[in-house]
């Protein structure tokens, strides 16, 4: 479906498969970006999805099947969590909001589906509910307090804060930083009635498109599941330990490889963000090739441009998923189509991620061979 807000002047619909629909600008990213950092912009995110999940046992459930504890989430608390597979790779990131009687789940659309049907098939004989609400109500995104009508279908304004700003108890954050550029990243997602929509695209509402929503997202080591998620990816990688993963928690799909990699072992590969040293217009497009440069002309490949934008005030800067082992001091290239891009890496999860734990774990002796 189509947004209202794809009839402003100057619109540039996002055209992607993942965000067809809405805007990736309405004609100035730069200046949309300023008035989205200022709080009095937002964002059109229309084309996300929205599910319900109705009934008594809508915490606990939820809780034994994901990554976050939830059990004991209070009405207007917001959370996320992920849904791993048995090897602990990524299938879903949901964000959550508990209103007293519904639990609601914001995702990406693709990923409604496939997560509901899912879901379905773990009901058995629990009192739950579900329901793809997606039709009914919309999503705005937002880094201040906009005056919206904010559906409150059980009298509690549904709007979804941002846990990243904070590690979230249980959560661990891998990242070494004095200060930590999610502090100030007070982002919000609103669930307004879809109907609702047409007015306030019609009004003289400040609004950012999703370019502009990209480049602050990258600033703050933000991980999004729709950019840096492949189907390697475990939490540890994109130090998303932080808020979607409650590490005392246990019986959930994937939590081994959760404790075992934390414990014990390391991510094979890191988060980074790269400040690209660019000369012209050009930009790299994701999954374009990070490389450390070699002198004999055997540039080694050591992993993928996953997000990039122009920020208004750091540049031209991108999130990477490189080897755990590429040496945080080296210089880097980002290849194009075009030409190489020289790039200069900010660790956000550094080689040394993981083994946290202080227990020595003694290896078994191994066993002679048996003599015959």
């Amino acid at each position: 479906m189509s947004s209202e807000f794809l009839n402003r002047p100057g619109t540039v619909d996002a055209g992607d498969a993942t965000n067809a629909g809405v805007a990736a600008h309405y004609g100035n990213p730069i200046f949309e970006q300023r008035e989205l950092a200022a709080g009095t912009a937002i964002v059109d995110l229309s084309h996300r999805a929205v599910i319900t999940i109705t009934g008594p046992d809508r915490l606990s459930w939820i809780n034994s099947l994901t990554s976050q504890s939830v059990t004991h989430l209070a009405p207007g608390e917001s959370a996320e969590t992920l849904l791993l597979n048995m090897t602990g790779r990524i299938e879903y990131a949901v964000r959550l909001i508990d209103d007293g009687t519904d639990l609601w789940l914001l995702l990406e659309r693709g990923k409604a589906f496939g997560l509901l049907q899912w879901l379905g098939s773990m009901q058995f004989a629990l009192r739950v509910e579900l329901a793809d609400r997606s039709v009914d109500f919309a999503t705005i995104g937002t880094l201040g307090q906009p005056e919206l009508p904010v559906a409150a279908p059980h009298g509690l304004p549904l709007v979804w804060r941002d846990p990243w700003m904070n590690v979230s108890q249980g959560g661990h954050q891998y990242a070494v930083a004095i200060r930590h550029p999610a502090a100030g990243w007070t982002y919000s997602e609103l669930l307004l009635p879809r109907t609702k929509l047409a007015s306030i695209a019609a009004s003289d509402i400040p609004v950012a498109g999703l370019l502009a929503l990209d480049a602050l997202r990258i600033a703050a080591w933000r991980p999004s599941f729709a950019t840096e998620v492949d189907d390697k990816t475990i939490p540890h990688e994109l130090d998303w330990l932080r808020t979607a993963v409650h590490l005392s928690k246990g019986g959930y799909r994937g939590q081994q490889t959760v404790a075992k990699v934390h414990n014990i072992g390391h991510p094979p590969r890191r988060l980074v963000m790269l400040y690209l040293h660019d000369f012209d217009t050009v930009l790299p497009a994701r999954g374009d090739d990070v490389v450390v440069p070699n002198q004999d002309g055997q540039d080694k490949s050591v992993g993928q441009v996953t997000s990039v934008a122009r920020h208004f005030e750091l540049g031209s800067i991108a999130l990477a998923v490189i080897k755990r082992g590429t040496d945080p001091a080296t210089e880097l290239l980002v290849r194009t189509a075009s030409r190489d891009i020289p790039a200069r890496q900010v660790v956000i999860v550094p080689p040394d991620a993981g083994a946290s734990s202080s227990v020595t774990v003694p290896r078994l002796p191994r066993r002679s061979p048996a003599r015959r």
